[in-house]
């Protein structure tokens, strides 16, 4: 192959990665892709609620959870908690636009209660163990 040759794949490599990544920006689900990127580990639950919902992730005896409105990009009253049983809850609560959290706690092998609101309307695990 001469260099022109090279070149000219080299080029098609590059625009078909930053097409890639543009569309993987872009796409739908970005919701889900933020939510994952903040909280680390599997996700293992999400509680649905009528104005959002809460998602659960755990990873080596850690919690982590945030709530997300259905509605983003307005200031709302938003809150999360995460609290392992015989613990004190890790709180993240206040006006927000995309998300409230997130909130990690250590559970270990313990029952855990997560919490979410997003304006008035609110959701409970219940203590659950995950």
């Amino acid at each position: 192959m001469d260099k022109s040759a090279i070149r000219r794949h080299m080029a098609l490599a590059v625009a078909v990665l930053t097409a890639s990544g543009l569309l993987s920006l872009a796409g739908p689900g970005t919701a889900t892709a933020e939510a994952a990127a903040l909280c680390s580990g599997r996700k293992v639950r999400t509680l649905p609620f009528s104005t959002g919902s809460v998602q659960i992730y755990k990873k080596r005896g850690y919690v982590c959870a945030l709530t997300l409105p259905k509605k983003e990009g307005t200031r709302t009253y938003m809150s999360v908690s995460v609290r392992a049983w015989r613990a004190r809850p890790a709180v993240n609560k206040g006006l927000f636009r995309h998300h409230a959290g997130p909130v990690t706690a250590h559970v270990g092998h313990r029952r855990v209660l997560v919490k979410g609101m997003v304006g008035s309307a609110s959701v409970s695990s219940g203590w659950i163990r995950l």
